[in-house]
């Protein structure tokens, strides 16, 4: 294996790799072993002295992922009932963000269930009552797995959601899917093919906006 890289292919894909939410292919079956070959990827992210204390949960029982959209679609609800108290109360009406985000994201509270796979990443441990330091350092090796799969997926012409709303009903996931004790979940991803036509870059800061150096 060559240890040179092409820098504009994975500039490309580092650049491009964002959550989908409208063009999931809903209709097309994703191969187990499809699955199974983003998560090798994402085994080899780097995590808390190298303890590798994630666990990864593939849901493609049409049954369980019914059940999981219920879930994601009743946080959905509550978080955004919160967040449009700041309008009028709708959610449709919400002005807080970017309408166009806001369409895609009920569009995926619609229809979550539909995605042929869901992918739930878990870190061992009771994250929340441990100290600060602690948490940083597992949420710190479960994120890079979870975006490892991300880049992955993307290369294999799948596309994904980062979401971590049902987190506000945590425990009905974990009694869906029988989730022992010592576990905390952190994402939930939606995975289908992608139907659009291509990945483009997003629309960002510029950098002298954010960047600070030897100090703020």
């Amino acid at each position: 294996m060559s240890d040179k890289i092409d820098i504009k292919e994975s500039d490309a894909l580092l650049k491009t790799t964002r959550s989908v939410r409208l063009r999931l292919d809903f209709e097309k079956a994703v191969p187990d072993e499809v699955l199974k070959d983003c998560i090798t990827v994402a085994l080899q992210a780097p995590s808390q002295t190298n303890t590798q204390q994630w666990h990864f949960v593939v849901v493609t029982d049409r049954g369980l992922r019914e059940r999981l959209g219920d879930i994601y679609r009743d946080t959905f609800d509550k978080y955004w009932a919160e967040s449009a108290e700041k309008s009028d109360g709708s959610i449709e009406n919400y002005s807080g963000g970017d309408q166009r985000m806001i369409d895609s994201a009920l569009y995926l509270r619609d229809n979550f269930h539909k995605a042929p796979a869901h992918v739930l990443f878990c870190a061992t441990g009771n994250l929340p009552e441990m100290p600060l330091f602690e948490q940083a350092s597992a949420y710190g090796s479960i994120m890079p797995a979870a975006w490892s799969f991300m880049l992955a997926a993307r290369s294999r012409g799948l596309g994904t959601c980062w979401t971590s709303v049902h987190l506000k009903e945590s425990q009905k996931v974990a009694d869906v899917l029988n989730l022992p004790d010592n576990l905390t979940q952190a994402v939930l991803m939606p995975v289908a093919y992608y139907s659009g036509s291509g990945f483009r870059e997003a629309s960002r800061l510029p950098l002298d906006d954010v960047l600070h150096w030897n100090g703020w």
